[in-house]
């Protein structure tokens, strides 16, 4: 085989990389594969994407460079045989409301074009199709149509608006023209003319009168023009016979009510400029309203004691003052209840007013002057809302706010004349309403409905169309809306639909890597998602997917395993070779494929404790309507088909309605009608895959709170009462006791203008991040610096004697992280490792028996036997009476559970129903259920 056949990595280093030679063929499919933290990431994304990136920003001028921000090069000696990298990995999407499926996936830019030049607008007061003339054909109808009679030509000025228009007659009068047609009647222009101004008027100029024959084409051709410039594209021809109008544009517009839209363009379709964008929501299709429930949640209390809740309770400021001066003029007093209060004097306190009135002072008899001068609690919570710059007053404000649907575009975020352009009776908000497969449909038919010209137009944009909807087809995510947002998508439809974009581009000659690409996905999308990726290899692309998923393992054309074990222990290839030869290994992946080590199947299943929590009436995004019982005391598994409802059933439903009842959370549950059985839990912990920090200060330590106990511990010693020094001298975060130097980071960052930033160890403390006099400070012959430098494993033996610090450190091993270290920045944890910290914090916390544990996916980054581990952990907490709740996929997870709730049957719109429920054994019976078919095999 030629050389160039390969990527050839020599001496890779990055983070617990041995110095690692690897030689990965090209064009082929290739599976990284190995335990969490053996070093699969540092491989795939530290090493092999980041050189592809830093070359490719090389090519750049120096000039083009200073503003990219350098990047590193990656801790590796060669490679050779690179090709330009593109990496998909699962960093969510844009957050930003107005991000959806469809702008992701550019089919909605390609609608917009489409609408914009193919479509037919029709008039939104008659629904008759607009019409456009050219100035030639305006000319020839009124020859056609009109020859022999006399007609006088107009230009509109004035379309239903109040005001006297006197300045506007002067102005016409000047300009030489004679006569106007007001609501109807043409008229003379008289000096000093108007008209009254509380009505409303239309007014047109009469620009020419004529007898229409063809010796005045001249004529016809000057007084076209002049009405055209005049009437803003539009004139009005009058039969003076009849009376009867009618109107032509040079622009759309209705033949009988002259309503006129300008021409249209791709951003009269798009929500996201102000051309196309509703007025009332500015494009989002939801407002905030205030909900007078929420501002008076109880009519039976007064004013006083704080009925109206934005207010609180009476106290000595200027809102009281004026609701004082308001209960004197409509005599009522604060102390009354509010359903007492008169109708008009609660009006004005919720919606504002001015005015001033005298009362007599019944006991001296003086009369006083009040004024009231209120804009009402209403207009103050929306002030509030839309301008306060503080974000904590404006969550105060949407606390009496409730979103709901725009009622001017009913949510679809246009303006009403773009709703109006339809191509075979749809309009474009039509189509994003549909899911991928009804779109597929609705064009596979489309040549057939439109007409010569505008598929001339069209066939272009459409075939581009289909190709896209088809590649979402091919990755299963023919369930989604166009116009979903995308912070509503997980994970792994956020990365299947960044890899749909990538095949539709047909790059050839890429190394595309991706993470996990499976995440989220139910075993029976699986084959589709290994089809696209064997699409991409074959028109010529290297792919290189980091990955645990037996199905895509078995697809590969090569697997490399790195390992043996995790961390400081991993760093290897441990096996490199096709998946018959990975089969052979003695290695830990190799184990589980074959069989040889596996997740045991419990003998019994759990009875739980006899109470449950019901809930009823779940319909937020697509569930229907659907009740569930949650048995407490076991280990519950949510499964279903990816977009079948799972996660707005749990994390969208039921976590918020827990958190709210008991730690008074603010996140708004979606819509459902009754819940039972919430006084049978106590506390209530939802651990997902978000980052444990952000920057490279926290870390395992920080975050578990442990590096407290730590600092206390070394405040405690002789040495350190002597010099009087506190906690606080032992943290690298303050000053005081790190090294000033570096100010507690143990690296220097030295800027190179054109090149990357270096980190250099800081000269001063040699990266120890203290200074020497703290580093002098030893507990058992060690300093803090050698603390932070311990693996969990160390540390779990060296602190045996100190409770607090061994209890949380020997969760942190037993959910197999045994292998970092205390001080490990946490933006160097893959996203298992995250989740697993976060478990551990939990676990570590006393745990009531009655604690319910919500786990989304917690298998993500997770190898065989790191599942293994984590499910020991997960069941000693089912043991003791907690009840642990788990959305997943993977069937090793599944087959563990005690009760399972599988949600279906697809995803989309035909999801959102519970189809069975029970244990394993009870499941596979199930005849629909795509879990059922899949779990049989493996309960069998």
């Amino acid at each position: 085989m030629k050389d160039q056949e390969y990527l050839d990595v020599y001496g890779a280093r990055a983070h617990n990389l041995k110095n690692i030679d690897v030689k990965i063929p090209r064009d082929q499919l290739v599976v990284i594969t190995g335990l969490s933290g053996s070093g699969k990431s540092s491989l795939a994304f530290d090493t092999i994407y980041a050189e592809g990136q830093r070359r490719y920003i090389e090519t750049f001028s120096a000039y083009a460079r200073q503003f990219l921000g350098g990047l590193e090069r990656p801790d590796v000696d060669k490679i050779d045989g690179l090709s330009p990298v593109i990496s998909i990995e699962q960093k969510t999407t844009n957050k930003s409301p107005r991000s959806t499926v469809g702008t992701i996936t550019e089919i909605y830019d390609f609608l917009r074009l489409l609408f914009a030049r193919a479509a037919d607008a029709y008039s939104y007061n008659t629904n008759l199709k607009m019409i456009s003339y050219s100035d030639e054909q305006i000319k020839e109808l009124i020859l056609k149509e009109y020859s022999g009679k006399k007609v006088a030509i107009l230009a509109p000025l004035i379309k239903s608006r109040k005001g006297h228009y006197r300045e506007l007659f002067e102005q016409i009068s000047k300009q030489g023209f004679l006569r106007v047609r007001v609501d109807g009647a043409i008229i003379e222009i008289e000096k000093g003319m108007k008209l009254d101004r509380y009505k409303t008027h239309d007014i047109e100029v009469v620009i020419d009168r004529l007898i229409v024959s063809n010796d005045i084409e001249n004529r016809l051709d000057e007084t076209i023009k002049t009405a055209l410039y005049s009437g803003d594209n539009i004139m009005m021809v009058i039969d003076l016979e009849t009376n009867t109008p009618r109107y032509f544009s040079r622009e759309l517009m209705c033949p009988t009510s002259g309503i006129a839209y300008p021409n249209p363009e791709p951003n009269t379709f798009s929500f996201n400029s102000p051309k196309g964008a509703c007025d009332v929501c500015n494009g989002l299709g939801i407002v905030n309203e205030i909900n007078l429930n929420k501002v008076i949640p109880d009519h039976k209390i007064s004013i006083k004691n704080g009925g109206i809740a934005p207010l609180g309770e009476q106290k000595n400021s200027w809102i009281f003052k004026q609701l004082q001066n308001i209960a004197e003029r409509y005599q009522f007093k604060l102390t009354d209840a509010i359903k007492d209060i008169p109708k008009e004097a609660l009006d004005i306190i919720l919606n504002g007013g001015n005015e001033s009135f005298e009362i007599t002072s019944k006991t001296a008899g003086v009369r006083r002057n009040y004024k009231i001068d209120f804009e009402g609690i209403v207009a103050f919570i929306n002030n509030q809302f839309n301008h306060a710059e503080s974000t904590s007053i404006k969550r105060w404000a949407k606390n009496y706010m409730d979103e709901v649907c725009c009622n001017n575009c009913q949510g679809k975020r246009l303006k009403k004349e773009a709703l109006h352009f339809k191509i075979t009776d749809k309009n474009i908000s039509d189509l994003a309403q549909m899911d991928v497969t009804e779109l597929a449909n609705w064009f596979a038919s489309i040549e057939k409905k439109l007409s010569k010209k505008q598929l001339i137009i069209a066939s272009e944009i459409i075939k581009e169309i289909r190709t896209r909807i088809q590649f979402l087809l091919d990755v299963g995510l023919d369930y989604l809306t166009l116009d979903r947002t995308s912070k509503s998508l997980s994970g792994g439809e956020a990365q299947r639909m960044r890899l749909a974009t990538q095949i539709g581009s047909q790059l050839v000659g890429v190394l595309y890597i991706l993470d996990e690409p499976s995440i989220g996905l139910h075993q029976r999308d699986n084959q589709k998602l290994i089809d696209s990726l064997v699409k991409l290899r074959d028109i010529g692309n290297s792919v290189i997917v980091v990955e645990h998923d037996q199905d895509m393992i078995e697809n590969a054309d090569f697997v490399f395993d790195i390992g043996p074990g995790a961390g400081k222990h991993g760093g290897q290839i441990v096996s490199a070779g096709t998946f018959k030869e990975l089969k052979k290994q003695q290695t830990l992946t190799a184990d589980y494929i074959t069989g040889r080590k596996k997740i045991e199947i419990p003998k019994k299943r759990r009875k739980g404790n006899g109470k449950s929590i019901e809930l009823k009436g779940a319909t937020g995004n697509n569930l229907k309507n659907v009740s569930v019982s949650f048995p407490l005391g076991k280990m519950i598994c949510v499964t279903g088909v990816s977009g079948s409802g799972k996660s707005t059933l749990i994390n969208e439903t039921l976590y918020p309605i827990l958190n709210a009842h008991i730690y008074r959370g603010v996140k708004k549950p979606m819509p459902y009608k009754s819940i039972k059985g919430l006084e049978n839990i106590d506390k209530v912990i939802d651990i997902d895959q978000s980052p444990i920090g952000r920057t490279p200060r926290s870390n395992p330590a920080t975050y578990t709170k442990t590096f407290d106990e730590i600092r206390s511990l070394f405040a405690k010693t002789a040495e350190a009462s002597i010099r009087g020094y506190k906690p606080g001298r032992f943290s690298f975060n303050v000053k005081g006791g790190r090294c000033e130097t570096c100010q507690g980071g143990g690296v220097r960052v030295i800027e190179m203008n054109f090149l990357p930033d270096v980190h250099v160890e800081c000269e001063t403390c040699q990266g120890k991040r203290f200074n020497r006099e703290t580093l002098e400070i030893r507990y058992k012959g060690k300093s803090i610096a050698d603390v932070l430098d311990m693996t969990i494993e160390e540390a779990t033996d060296f602190f045996e004697m100190i409770p607090k610090i061994h209890r949380k450190l020997k969760t942190i091993k037993d959910v197999g992280l045994g292998y970092i270290t205390l001080g490990q920045q946490s933006t160097t944890l893959s996203g298992g490792e995250a989740q697993r910290i976060k478990l551990a914090a939990e676990l570590s916390k006393r745990d009531t028996g009655n604690t319910f544990y919500i786990l989304d996916e917690p298998t993500t980054g997770l190898h065989f036997e790191d599942i293994r581990v984590l499910m020991e952990v997960l069941n000693k907490l089912a043991n003791k009476g907690n009840t642990v709740l788990i959305i997943e996929h993977n069937l090793d997870v599944v087959k563990l559970a005690d009760y399972i709730i599988d949600v279906g049957m697809e995803g989309g719109r035909n999801g959102g129903k519970i189809l069975c429920t029970g244990t394993p054994e009870e499941i596979i019976n199930h005849k629909k259920s795509y879990t059922a078919k899949f779990l049989k095999k493996l309960l069998k």
